[in-house]
């Protein structure tokens, strides 16, 4: 499930100990007030740190200017080893050329050069040329372009409109029609919403066209949903709204016809790649090779259970296989790989545990660039005058990321990053340096520039403020809970200010619980939790055998039997809960949104007997309700594997539920349909039992704004009138805003 789904996979080896002894030992503090939390008011525990959003070259990294606009705002240039910084591609100089309405800050494409800046005004586009100081008129106006993307040279403009594939010349501004067949169920080079949310990603907003590295070719998938089964969404707006018709093959449905096509800038005949465009498979993400000579696509059967890489010819759309993997379980969709002067690098998971492998370009395997029971996260950068490839990794210890480089023959393994702490690093082209965040569980970020050697050059921001010292927080721990099969389940709580260990403490539990979706790391978690700590409540995350920690060979497990192990391991949570004395186990939470919805739900049925209450957030209920790639993936069909689907559906274990369970959901939910919530209530009305019900008109999965607050707010609520047993302090809540991770 996209379901807000975590990408990181941990390694099962926890290095803290539970400390209850000493929790209530130290001197008491001043307690952090409300408006401090939710209100960002003084006196601040944290300061505001660098945003490094990239790297310019090897020597200069690029930074957000501080409280100056969204994402994508005014940026510095930064000389990394003197710390000089200068304006960066700013563009607010020439807002005086904008007409009103338009702001140069928000450009909806920018070219690799940094030059040319393209603006949509009521569809109609602007283009700002930053060389000359001029911004023009490029297009009349239309209805539907979406996805405007520069070619290399920034010559060209990609962009989709109406379903069809258009080319615009910056030049000139004239629109070339590369495709002509795009229809309500034929979309050329706009994804199909499987692949949008399960395949190509939401970053992609849907394109699914990809320019050549020398702009002459553009490479696009073509969609044909007209097999697919039609789901109906219906708004309340209004007084006679019609439904939103949504294309959404379920559990065994048909899926999208796909073809890969190649055409180019000017228009003419596509080359369709020589797949059998009637077969019932899949295609992931394509990557032109550097020289452009062919078009690399990963094609992975319906199973699931293998993929291949194959070479498309440009020019005549014959296919070569360069390389193919299966497994048993299933085969997880590769990230692009990455060239080298003479080969390419694979992160794959096939041999248990997630490792880097290179190959020369015909796919014959040239070394194991890492190895052991531990996971490799993402390539960084590759330094081939060194030899050397730059990666993060979960090595020292599960809970933990760190920077590391090998040399391209597999020798050489070191760890460039320090200490026992979390970083988050973003690393120079070439490797010469990296800036990183890191942190802990009980400390807030710092910011340091190290070079490649893993020498530290110097600190760039210091998140711990003045005041952190004079305020008592509920202590973070990390530990792990041994199951009784041997698995060490990896977990983390904040236990309450002023703890006191004769006390009888309510606790809550945040899940999300997905395969290969870990929840607990020793970072910093921000102060948003502070509240309720200070109320009396403790929170707690733990993760399953199958979130990621123990490597494919743990995730595989869920293999047909999604709910199995994460209830197994959640109960064998609250068992071990229920040996500490200051635990009240009657007052037990479970709470998560999407895949942790489900859980919930399951926790407050299948797993009755531990769980007392639960707050679900736009649950899947049945997986037959959810989205052929990603249940497929895991359970088969439901004609293959119609028990597995049985046991794992939340209403085979509704006659068991007690407790008390809230379901939260979104009206014009497009990824978990509201259907989900609904079939569980029908089911507990029937079995007359009691629960909770709230439903948010218009909104789809997550949401923000007004309605985000009203949902913290009556989330608190409920906590405040079941767990902490106290009056909801309304006054204090009303306007408040949202306290998120980063809250100073």
């Amino acid at each position: 499930m996209s379901l807000f789904r975590s990408s990181g996979a941990l390694l099962p080896v926890i290095v803290f100990a539970v400390a209850i002894s000493g929790a209530g030992e130290k001197s008491p503090g001043k307690r952090l007030t409300f408006d401090q939390i939710f209100r960002n008011a003084p006196p601040h525990l944290t300061n505001p740190l660098p945003a490094v959003t990239g790297w310019a070259d090897d020597e200069h990294y690029l930074q957000r200017r501080r409280g100056e606009g969204p994402p994508g705002g005014p940026e510095d240039i930064v000389d990394a080893l003197t710390g000089k910084t200068a304006p960066y591609r700013d563009v607010s100089r020439y807002a005086h050329l904008f007409p009103e309405g338009m702001e140069p800050g928000r450009p909806v494409a920018t070219d690799v050069s940094g030059r040319e800046y393209l603006y949509d005004k009521g569809g109609v586009y602007y283009l700002l040329d930053t060389a000359r100081g001029t911004l023009r008129q490029l297009t009349p106006a239309a209805a539907e372009r979406k996805n405007p993307t520069f070619s290399p040279a920034g010559d060209f403009i990609a962009c989709t409109e109406r379903n069809d594939l258009y080319t615009i010349r910056v030049a000139d501004g004239a629109v070339t029609r590369l495709t002509h067949d795009g229809s309500d169920v034929v979309y050329n080079g706009w994804a199909s919403w499987v692949y949008y949310e399960e395949i190509l990603g939401r970053p992609s907003r849907y394109r699914a066209f990809w320019w050549s590295p020398d702009g002459t070719r553009i490479a696009f998938f073509r969609f044909d949903d007209s097999p697919v089964p039609v789901y109906p969404l219906y708004p309340s707006a209004g007084v006679s709204p019609s439904p939103e018709m949504t294309r959404y093959p379920r559990a065994g449905d048909p899926n999208p016809l796909v073809r890969v096509g190649i055409v180019s800038v000017s228009g003419g005949p596509v080359v369709w790649a020589g797949f059998d465009e009637h077969a019932d498979v899949y295609f992931g993400t394509p990557t032109w090779r550097p020289d452009g000579g062919s078009l690399w696509v990963q094609w992975m059967n319906r199973a699931q259970d293998t993929l291949r890489i194959v070479a498309v010819d440009p020019r005549s759309g014959s296919v070569n296989t360069v390389y193919e993997e299966s497994q048993k379980s299933w085969v997880e969709w590769l990230r692009p790989p990455l060239f080298t002067k003479d080969g390419f690098i694979l992160r794959t998971d096939r041999e248990g545990w997630t490792h880097l492998y290179l190959y020369d370009m015909e796919g014959r395997l040239k070394t194991s660039l890492t190895s052991g029971h531990w996971n490799v996260g993402d390539i960084q950068a590759v330094d081939e005058s060194s030899s050397r490839v730059f990666f993060t990794a979960q090595k020292e210890a599960s809970t933990r990321t760190d920077l590391y480089s090998v040399n391209l023959d597999g020798t050489g393994l070191r760890r460039l990053t320090f200490g026992s702490w979390t970083h988050t690093v973003s690393v120079s082209p070439h490797g010469r340096y990296f800036v990183t965040t890191y942190s802990s569980a009980s400390d807030p970020p710092r910011v340091s520039l190290v070079a490649g050697d893993g020498r530290t050059v110097r600190q760039i921001g210091d998140g711990k403020g003045e005041a952190f010292g004079e305020h008592e927080l509920g202590k973070t721990e990390l530990f792990s809970i041994r199951t009784n099969d041997g698995y060490d389940l990896p977990a983390v709580w904040t236990l309450p200010p002023g703890f006191d260990s004769t006390a009888k403490y309510p606790v809550l539990i945040s899940v999300y619980g997905g395969p290969n979706s870990p929840s607990v790391a020793d970072g910093w978690r921000g102060i948003a939790g502070e509240w309720l700590a200070g109320e009396g409540l403790i929170q707690m995350s733990v993760d399953h055998r199958g979130s990621g920690h123990f490597g494919k060979e743990g995730v595989a497990l869920m293999r047909g039997n999604l709910g199995k192990w994460e209830m197994n391991d959640y109960c064998e949570a609250v068992k071990w809960l229920r040996r500490r004395p200051f635990v009240d186990s009657a007052r037990i939470c479970i709470t998560g949104g999407s895949y942790g919805g489900y859980v919930t739900c399951l926790a407050l049925t299948r797993g009755a007997d531990y769980f007392s209450h639960g707050v679900a957030m736009y649950s899947v209920t049945d997986w037959r309700l959810y989205d052929s790639h990603y249940v497929e993936r895991y359970m088969g069909t439901p004609a293959e594997n119609p028990e597995g689907y049985r046991d794992a559906c939340v209403m085979t274990y509704a006659p068991k539920y007690h407790g008390t369970l809230r379901i939260v959901h979104g009206t014009m939910d497009d990824n978990v349909h509201m259907q989900n919530s609904l079939q569980l209530i029908d089911t507990l009305e029937v079995l007359g039992r009691h629960f909770e019900f709230m439903a948010y008109p218009l909104e789809r999965h997550g949401w923000g704004g007004a309605k985000a607050v009203h949902l913290r707010n009556e989330t608190y609520r409920f906590y405040y009138t079941y767990l902490l047993r106290k009056e909801f302090p309304e006054r204090l809540f009303e306007g408040a805003p949202l306290a998120g991770r980063r809250q100073r």
